[in-house]
């Protein structure tokens, strides 16, 4: 082999070794890191300007040992991971490990897997980019001087197991303030008032007009006395047209995806957590057997940018063109603006070629990376296209006592780009009858209404990361794992889809307050942030950012270890009662999670692990299938027997038998669209379920 190139992923090296001249080029994937700071220890030299210690992970040994024979026997070594920090790093330590030149053209970038891309990036490699790997450096010391410093001082003052960070911590004080905003919130009482008008006698005439001045001035009704004055005065008329306004709205389609908004949008329209969601695009993006090609479906999937290519715009617009005419495409391609400090080398999301449409491929994917796929081409192939157009009418409604009502209304007259990306429409877009200056209305009936301020909603995962993102808090990338652990630390905790605080999370963020403000500040971490962004342009130094933070956080971190005493959290009660000494059982945190155990310990030491039983049998030793989760968090079915016996399910089994082959039936299809189908991978048996609903007073 006279090249050996060098990926992260085994699904990133299939894709790619068929898009090269397998004679020449031998592709291996490192599989990750190989190379990190060792676990057990801090791993950084303080006294030495913060110099990292790094070590081979353990278990990675193997496979480092395989890329360095590869690597002798080639001509040249190209490495090929992701095109960001964590993927230069990797690179350089690779650089490090197979005895490299990182300021040779060894470095292979590209935003895309297919073979144009691919081809394209190997014949202009470069460098390794060091200010990049500087910037991973930097971040990774940081992370490791606050976790691995401050999470000892909560394991030995609160329970084992717990961690703080840079951005999780960020993450659980904005919760924890959101409840406290909510625990707080006062509700205060207003009225508004709806008036139904008559411009004829065709029932079409009717319309609703809302309360809106007084004297020319905004009005706010704050009691039922207030509301019953404007009612009296207002009496039974008359009422006039004063205004009427007519105007063309333009609304414009929104910018194509990036790593923030497709986790946002995920969330809120499949109601994919954002790990999953991230899951799913890496799939698609590292490519997926099409027929008898293997290609990858979208651009890169971790980007900050809006940017788009030109030669994808220039597809676009052909696709457009030849299906729906020259109406609905722009007459220049849309330019959409990413927020500050973008890296704009990056695309925005989007499809290797739109000519993929999702029906075309949809015999390829799984039901879920359809689902993505189908939200990333449509909300591309919209931003591309035109604006839709409205007809909009303003009018104003004088009345007596000096009261006025207004009523909006707009009838669409170009569809644009909601051809493929419709919303719902925004309240007040009804089309008006046709209304005349000085045209006396006929009023049908008042309508007034009690309401109540209502306090700042939970977060869901959607404006958790939102509100992220436009603190400048962590990474869009980071995301999903920061959710994941504060969750797994049981710092907060998902009821009805929005995150509610522990007492746990409560007490931490507390802590932090108190001893490490700058930790769990808002602004001073989105500085951080900034100061990265500034390490991996060449603009600052990592010494400087370190010396400069570590010179306050070493002496706060010296005071809380002086002053943090033992905090005893109230035990959470069970129902459930010990058999040998009938004391109430109380739920304990331990290395795989929750369990019971008996308050009298030591004395009684008896614990019972937390399982949800699922009523179904074990197919191979009749044991009770039990609810687990993995050590990434996902639901997954197993024996209650094990070790004894492994048998597992990633899909709810059901009480049932394939009609045809006998295996277990498992829910697979997820609340929409749930399906029966078997557990065998063999057998083709599949059946639509019944889905359950709700009325409108269930929820």
């Amino acid at each position: 082999m006279s090249y050996l190139v060098i990926v992260e992923s085994p699904t990133k090296a299939r894709t790619i070794r068929r898009m090269l001249d397998q004679r020449r080029y031998r592709v291996m994937a490192s599989q990750g890191h190989l190379i990190d700071l060792p676990k057990s220890q801090l791993g950084i030299d303080i006294e030495k300007g913060f110099e990292p210690r790094y070590i081979t992970i353990r278990g990675k040994g193997s496979i480092l040992k395989e890329l360095k024979e590869a690597g002798k026997k080639a001509q040249k070594v190209f490495l090929a991971a992701d095109p960001d920090r964590e993927g230069e790093a990797i690179c350089w330590h690779l650089c490090q490990a197979l005895n490299l030149d990182d300021s040779s053209p060894c470095r292979v970038e590209f935003f895309e897997i297919t073979e144009a891309a691919v081809k394209e990036a190997f014949k202009n490699p470069h460098p390794i980019n060091m200010n990049r790997v500087e910037a991973q450096q930097t971040r990774r010391i940081l992370d490791r001087l606050v976790g691995y410093q401050i999470s000892p001082l909560l394991w030995r003052n609160l329970r084992s197991g717990l961690s703080a960070g840079r951005v999780q911590s960020v993450a659980v004080r904005l919760i924890c303030d959101r409840e406290e905003e909510i625990r707080s919130f006062v509700p205060e009482e207003y009225w508004t008032l709806e008036a139904e008008f008559a411009a004829g006698e065709e029932e079409s005439s009717r319309f609703r007009a809302e309360l809106d001045r007084f004297r020319n001035k905004k009005i706010k009704l704050s009691s039922k006395e207030e509301l019953d004055r404007v009612v009296e005065a207002v009496g039974g008329g008359p009422f006039t047209v004063d205004r009427v306004v007519k105007s063309r709205r333009k609304r414009q389609p929104l910018p194509p995806f990036n790593t923030s908004s497709l986790q946002q949008e995920a969330s809120t329209k499949l109601g994919f957590p954002s790990s999953k969601t991230m899951s799913l695009a890496q799939q698609l993006y590292e490519g997926i057997k099409i027929g008898s090609e293997t290609v990858g479906l979208i651009t890169y999937m971790r980007t900050d940018s809006l940017r788009v290519s030109a030669q994808a715009q220039e597809q676009a617009r052909e696709y457009l063109r030849s299906r729906f005419g020259e109406d609905f495409i722009p007459p220049a391609p849309p330019v959409y603006r990413s927020r500050q400090r973008t890296q704009e080398a990056h695309e925005a999301i989007r499809p290797t070629s739109v000519f993929r449409d999702p029906e075309s491929v949809q015999p390829y994917l799984t039901r879920d990376q359809l689902r993505l796929y189908q939200l990333i081409w449509t909300r591309f192939m919209a931003s591309q296209m035109a604006p839709a157009l409205y007809d909009q009418v303003r009018v104003q409604i004088g009345a007596p006592g000096g009261y006025s009502f207004k009523a909006t209304g707009s009838i669409l007259l170009f569809p644009g780009f909601l051809l493929f990306y419709r919303e719902e429409e925004k309240e007040g877009e009804a089309p008006l009858p046709p209304l005349e200056e000085g045209q006396v209305l006929k009023l049908l009936q008042l309508h007034p209404e009690q309401h109540f301020t209502q306090p700042p909603p939970r977060y869901t995962e959607a404006s958790l990361i939102k509100v992220l993102e436009e603190k400048g808090i962590g990474r869009p990338s980071t995301y999903a794992p920061i959710i994941q652990t504060i969750q797994g630390r049981g710092y907060v905790k998902k009821e009805k889809k929005t995150f509610l605080p522990t007492e746990l999370g409560q007490v931490v963020v507390d802590l932090l307050k108190k001893y490490f403000p700058e930790i769990i500040d808002i602004s001073f971490t989105a500085q951080m942030e900034l100061q990265l962004d500034q390490i991996a342009e060449g603009k600052q130094k990592r010494i400087q950012v370190l010396e400069q933070f570590y010179d306050n956080f070493s002496r706060r971190l010296a005071k809380a270890q002086e002053e943090i005493r033992r905090i005893e959290l109230a035990a959470e009660e069970s129902d459930e009662i010990c058999p040998q000494c009938q004391r109430r059982l109380i739920y304990k945190h331990g290395r795989f999670g929750k369990f019971l155990a008996c308050p009298g310990f030591p004395e009684c030491r008896y614990t019972k692990n937390l399982v949800k039983e699922t009523g179904v049998r074990c197919p191979v030793d009749g044991g009770m299938l039990v609810e687990r989760r993995s050590r990434k968090g996902r639901i997954f079915y197993g024996c209650s027997n094990f070790p004894q016996c492994r048998y597992t399910l990633w899909n709810k089994p059901l009480n049932e038998r394939c009609p045809l082959c006998q295996h277990l039936l498992v829910e697979a299809g997820g609340e929409k669209k749930p399906v029966k189908r078997c557990s065998n991978k063999e057998c083709s048996y599949r059946e639509q379920m019944e889905v359950k609903t709700v009325g409108r007073g269930g929820r």
